[in-house]
């Protein structure tokens, strides 16, 4: 009595390893056993159309028969779907996973519970698994067949197209045509056959995977994907229909959508017998009502609806799934109903670290195989689509919070599965070795934001029919974890419709990144080590080698001014004659001449490594090709000067013209920009520096008897004089070119740029309020002390909320005090705010650097003016927050605990990226990255992976830029080091290589391979000048040395 016969799954009998799906358990926790009584047996309709009986106890809540299909199918991203049925009033309701099923479920026998789609992510390439997407493209079939999925009829023809290369494979006009007689995909289908056999024609080649993976690329723009209407009635009794998405609340006239709230805006969402009500946040700029009332059908519709909207907040915005409310002890008010299961993150960071398995399986329809994955597909997803109004939201997420690890575990009883039409399910297949690759890194979204993946569609290797064109759109990057864009960040593809030009940003698969896929790249192992040894082994030799992989970066990022930024003004007429005379003409020497240098330091270095015939001796040496040219670089001394006058004459433009303005950020969102454009005009005084690092590591490494030492010397003392010449206005210009960067990044400030000012630190700290701690994003000058929160605007701007002149202020630990651990009190003239630290070392690197601004003050003359455009000082102590204060808690809360990005064209800066891992950088950290550049192949290989994948990667801006060659006009993704760890792998890791180094932050390991001794050292002390932030004890000691 009681024991739940166990039966294998069609998987099992295939083969298939047993898959628990995703549990909802924290680490540690055990499940509740299944509870024994009588059996019910309960049919489900699949996706592909079939059904199958199930045998769960009757009291079992609905989740056991959720958890049942999931394993019957080997589904690990069970999360997405649900269960729905009609209940005894014949309205179709989503099973509840907490309330027993025969609660639910009245008459089972005469009930068919259907399997199907129930959170719809805004980007299909979140979906990890190959299977999940299969089902997803079930469910778009389904829908268009039944009318919901509307859309205008070349669409239609294109996703039908799509699906009929998936079931019968490719073009031959007569099967095709014999095929959509006897299948009917679209009401009105045979007044589209013509167009659909035209475009099926274009899909030659394309596996059943590529074709779900193309038919969600398009079906996601489309407005009615993934909506389901609920009829209503607004306050006036005009019919309207609502409906819920992953970004809020919709509403819809007809099938047009005609208004839409934001997760971000409704502050409360509750029913009253059949009015539907939205409470939204108080907006000044906004002309709805503080509450929205609908009238629907009845409280049973009205409630599945409220219950709907709950479950889809939650699992989009949330975090982790919500804890259970104490129950009342007298009386209940409301509604005990609340979301069960993981939330959107909790699945991505459970498939992210590892948690699935790639599974074959059999696809019903189709009349040929899938055996393989999506993310080992080099194919360009072309995806052109009809116009359509386009919604949809870009889930990446932030680090703002630690999210529980995801666990795959189920004990106890298996529930009984028993097959409704052998031969004919959908059925797991066994798995192959092959397919248990993971993709390691992969995101977001970031996210948690983390490496942020982009990939390059024009990368790919196979190349695509073109669709027809129907519309004009291309993929954007993808800000997962690894990023890329102008301020190394997010940079979006120029484009017609570009998605970051809306907050419905759309972003393309981090699957199919070459980095992110080990078959995009070729595997480098023994064969290139043998190479490798081929080569001279002298450090001198490495050092030469140096100069030429950092020159030619430093010659691509001169011609991002004198090629892609000079080309882009001619076309435009929005730059003034007297800025181009100013820019141009002083960059186009320069690029000249450092072409000539790079050409002659290839020459030396192909004869050092025997690649000619001359005697090879005469040769190995680089101090003479050094000395020529820095001489040779003398005469451009009057360029390298006019250079901070562009860059001043520039930031002048920008501020006065508005087109001016406009045209700059354009550019900065082009892929070639992967750092702020007023950073490249600083790169020659820069490149200085690197020369002299350079020869002060030859004339360490020569003895004086060496052949190169003396052309090293002469080299090093002519470089030095030039440093020394140019330091104080490369210091000036670094401050002068962050303060703007900066401005970018905040928003209620006016005057940010004001002679005198002097950045100090910028970092993340928490803020105690009336709330509790709250996170903020402080910015330290030498006069006053800004806190910000993360706004929820387009470009993810900083809102200044308060400022704190350092001008008498005085600053203690108060850790006793508020019982806070690495607690400060800050004390100013009119307020005081308590900010606590995440750990004892931030504190210190705080307290220091605010007590060297706060001496600084004092010397000053005068207190510093107000500076804030709009917003009154803070004058309240930590338990009186002010109305304001709650309402930015408010949006804060909303935007740590969202997975929604709204267009991040500077969605990871280095202020992002602070803000994200909780940590702060200094100026002393900017200069020192400046001075630490490095440009070089590395061999890279994930935590997972079997191969190494050999790339070209620069260092800059706390940043790795990873590219397939030098040759490259720009990266493919970019890795922010800040909060990383870098070590050596442990003998546990059997990393049998040398010169190998790791980087690694929460569960994202990454393994770099150098070439030599000499570069892995360079690398290590690089990328540990990124990762470990500098202490202001060295301010004085840094600046000094660079005075010479």
């Amino acid at each position: 009595m009681g024991e739940i016969e166990q039966r294998p799954t069609p998987g099992s009998r295939l083969g298939a390893p047993e898959n628990s799906g995703i549990s909802t358990l924290e680490r540690g926790q055990k499940p509740p056993p299944t509870p024994s009584g009588k059996l019910v047996s309960i049919k489900i309709q699949m996706l592909d159309d079939t059904q199958e009986a199930f045998e769960v106890p009757q009291r079992a809540p609905g989740k056991v028969l959720l958890d049942a299909v999931c394993n019957h199918l080997n589904l690990v991203e069970g999360d997405y779907f649900g269960l729905e049925f009609p209940d005894h009033k014949k309205i179709t309701v989503w099973l509840d996973l907490l309330k027993p099923i025969v609660k639910q479920i009245r008459r089972p026998k005469h009930v068919v519970v259907k399997f199907v789609v129930k959170f719809f992510p805004p980007d299909h390439t979140q979906l990890q698994e190959e299977l999940t997407r299969y089902l997803f493209a079930l469910q778009v079939k389904q829908d268009l067949a039944q009318g919901r999925l509307t859309c205008n009829d070349s669409s239609a023809a294109l996703l039908i197209s799509h699906i009929v290369q998936s079931e019968i494979g490719d073009f031959d006009e007569a099967l095709d045509r014999e095929h959509l007689a006897k299948n009917k995909y679209i009401p009105q289908q045979d007044a589209l056959e013509d167009k659909i056999v035209e475009f099926h024609h274009n899909h030659i080649g394309q596996t059943p995977a590529e074709s779900d993976f193309q038919l969600l690329e398009i079906a996601r723009r489309l407005e009615m994907y993934g909506i389901r209407l609920h009829p209503a009635k607004d306050r006036e009794g005009t019919k309207i229909n609502l409906a819920v998405a992953n970004t809020g609340i919709l509403v819809f006239q007809g099938f047009t959508k005609i208004n839409a709230f934001n997760w971000a805006k409704v502050r409360k969402l509750s029913f009253k017998r059949k009015r539907f009500l939205i409470k939204l946040r108080p907006d000044a700029n906004s002309a709805y009502q503080d509450t929205l009332e609908f009238l629907m059908a009845s409280r049973d519709f009205c409630k599945s609806f409220w219950k709907i909207c709950v479950e889809h907040h939650a699992f989009f915005r949330l975090f982790e799934e919500p804890k259970p409310k104490p129950k009342p002890v007298l009386f209940s008010r409301g509604s005990s109903f609340r979301f069960s299961g993981r939330t959107q993150k909790q699945v991505l960071d459970y498939v992210k670290e590892g948690g699935h398995k790639k599974v074959q399986f059999e696809r019903k329809h189709s009349k040929i195989h899938s055996v393989r994955s999506l993310a080992s597909q080099p194919t360009e997803l072309n995806s052109e689509v009809p116009e359509q109004s386009q919604q949809s939201a870009s889930l990446t997420f932030g680090e703002g919070a630690e999210s529980p690890g995801g666990q795959s575990c189920q004990q106890g009883k298996e529930p009984k599965v028993s097959p409704g039409e052998p031969g004919s399910r959908l059925s797991p297949a066994p798995r192959s070795p092959a397919g248990n690759k993971q993709v390691d890194g992969a995101a977001s979204a970031p996210t948690e934001e983390e490496e942020e993946v982009v990939k390059d569609r024009t990368q790919q290797s196979k190349p695509q029919p073109p669709q027809p064109s129907t519309g004009s759109l291309t993929g954007s990057p993808h800000l997962s974890e690894l990023s890329v864009n102008s301020q190394g960040g997010v940079a979006p593809a120029h484009v017609t419709l570009s998605p970051n030009l809306s907050p419905d940003t759309k972003q393309t698969s981090p699957l199919i990144s070459p980095l992110l896929n080990d078959q995009a790249c070729p595997r480098t192992d023994d064969e290139d080590e043998g190479r490798r040894k081929r080569f001279p082994t002298d450090k001198a030799y490495f050092i030469a080698k140096e100069v030429s992989t950092t020159e030619r970066t430093y010659l691509k990022d001169l011609e991002v001014i004198t090629s892609w930024f000079q080309s882009t003004v001619s076309k435009e007429d929005a730059m003034p004659e007297t800025l181009k005379s100013l820019i141009f003409p002083n960059f186009e020497p320069l690029h000249k001449f450092h072409t000539n240098f790079l050409k002659e330091v290839e020459q030396r270095l192909a004869l050092w490594e025997g690649r000619s015939n001359a005697q090879i001796r005469d040769y190995q040496r680089i101090g003479d090709v050094m000395l020529k040219n820095i001489q040779g670089m003398k005469h451009l001394a009057a360029h390298l000067w006019k250079h901070s006058e562009a860059l001043e004459a520039l930031e002048n433009g920008i501020k006065s013209s508005r087109r001016l303005e406009n045209f700059c950020r354009d550019f900065e969102l082009q892929k070639v920009c992967y750092l702020p454009l007023n950073t490249f005009l600083l790169r020659p005084l820069h490149r200085l520096m690197h020369y002299k690092q350079v020869l002060e590591r030859l004339c360490k490494h020569h003895p004086p008897s060496h052949a190169d030492f003396r052309d090293c010397r002469a080299a090093l003392a002519e470089i030095t004089e030039m440093v020394a010449q140019l330091h104080g206005t490369m210091i000036k210009m670094e401050n002068f070119q962050k303060l703007h960067e900066l401005k970018k990044d905040l928003i209620g400030i006016d005057n940010l740029v004001v002679p005198g000012r002097e950045f100090i630190r910028l970092g993340s700290l928490s803020k105690l309020s009336g709330k509790g701690l709250q996170q903020r994003m402080f910015f330290l000058f030498n006069d006053v002390l800004l806190y910000t929160s993360r706004g929820l605007t387009a470009s993810n701007q900083f809102k200044v909320h308060g400022q704190l002149p350092l001008y008498g202020m005085t600053i203690e630990e108060s850790e006793d005090e508020w019982g806070v651990p690495h607690c400060l009190t800050l004390r100013g003239q009119r307020q005081s705010i308590i900010v606590a630290a995440s750990s004892r070392s931030e504190m210190e690197k705080w307290v220091e650097d605010i007590q060297m601004a706060i001496d600084l003050a004092e010397k000053s003359s005068s207190p510093a003016p107000e500076f804030l455009a709009s917003s009154p000082p803070d004058n309240k102590s930590p338990d009186e927050a002010t109305a304001a204060d709650q309402e930015s808690e408010d949006d804060l809360s909303a935007s740590r605990t969202s997975l929604e990005r709204q267009a991040p064209h500077r969605g990871n800066t280095m202020v992002h990226v602070c803000w994200h891992r909780n940590t702060s950088v200094s100026m002393v950290d900017f200069s020192i990255a400046v001075e630490n550049q490095l440009s070089g192949n590395l061999l890279r290989k994930f935590k997972n992976s079997n191969g190494w994948q050999k790339l070209w990667v620069v260092f800059t801006n706390f940043c790795l830029f990873f590219y397939k060659s030098h040759q490259d006009n720009h990266p493919l993704a970019s890795l922010p080091l800040l909060g990383y760890s870098l070590t050596i792998p442990s003998e546990s890791e059997n990393i049998h290589k040398d010169y190998v180094f790791k980087l690694h932050f929460k569960s994202h390991v990454y393994y770099f391979r150098a070439e030599s001794e000499y570069t892995f050292e360079r690398w290590m002390e690089v990328i540990r000048s990124a990762t470990s932030s500098a202490s202001r004890a060295h301010v004085l000691s840094h600046k000094e040395s660079l005075v010479y």
